[in-house]
């Protein structure tokens, strides 16, 4: 069967470059058996699956896929699903996925954002290095196991403004371009709002809640709609 896939682009730079590519399916058109192989054939760092709300309703259920494993919450495809929702013509203020319900939000100045609670993203090992230029040169194949790697430096402490990677061989993502999961954490971890730009220059924006939330937004944009068989 035939199934239609959009494809976007979350997280880009303000002129829309970078970003991290997201595959967003009409969970109707896939059995939910079929769900990890599709996304595996599609290869994004993450495949959502979101059955469509009808109009009118503030709420959409979806369900996260990397090629490897289902996820309980990811910060990129929650992001990029509700702005698709709402090019579509269906906006909502709330997106049901496994981890609980993420609040969602449109900003006049062109960013979507939704927020998390902290405990949902998975646990990073984390590596402060010494230099932006350390973080560019990081080799992922010095980073395996089972767990996700967040490297980063600051290029503007007093400003809350790094630069990171992220590697995840263990969900099978060698590295994620841009990671709102991650940025929950890391955010989290350093109790302040970030300006991330992560992988090779995609934008992260974040504020940090003392009561455990976590706010991440970021600009959007579609590359294309394709068919797969």
């Amino acid at each position: 069967m035939a199934v239609e896939v959009s494809v976007l682009r979350v997280f880009t730079s303000p002129e829309g470059e970078f970003g991290n590519p997201l595959g967003v399916v009409d969970a109707a058109a896939v059995d939910p058996a079929d769900r990890q192989r599709l996304a595996t054939e599609l290869g994004y760092s993450e495949t959502i699956f979101i059955d469509i709300p009808e109009p009118g309703a503030t709420t959409a259920r979806a369900h996260i896929f990397t090629p490897a494993t289902e996820l309980p919450f990811a910060g990129h495809p929650t992001v990029g699903a509700a702005w698709w929702l709402r090019d579509r013509g269906t906006p909502v203020r709330t997106l049901s996925v496994p981890a609980g319900l993420v609040q969602v939000e449109y900003t006049e100045d062109g960013l979507t954002a939704v927020s998390a609670r902290a405990e949902w993203a998975p646990e990073f090992a984390i590596y402060e290095l010494d230099s932006v230029a350390e973080v560019r040169d990081a080799d992922p194949s010095d980073y395996p196991g089972d767990t996700g790697h967040y490297v980063w430096a600051w290029t503007s402490a007093a400003d809350g403004a790094l630069r990171s990677r992220v590697f995840a061989p263990h969900v099978g993502i060698v590295e994620d371009e841009a990671t709102g999961a991650a940025a929950v954490r890391m955010t989290d971890y350093l109790s302040r709002d970030l300006h991330i730009t992560q992988g090779k220059g995609s934008e992260i924006h974040t504020w940090w809640d003392p009561q455990g939330w976590v706010k991440i937004a970021g600009r959007v944009t579609r590359d294309s709609d394709t068919v797969v068989e």
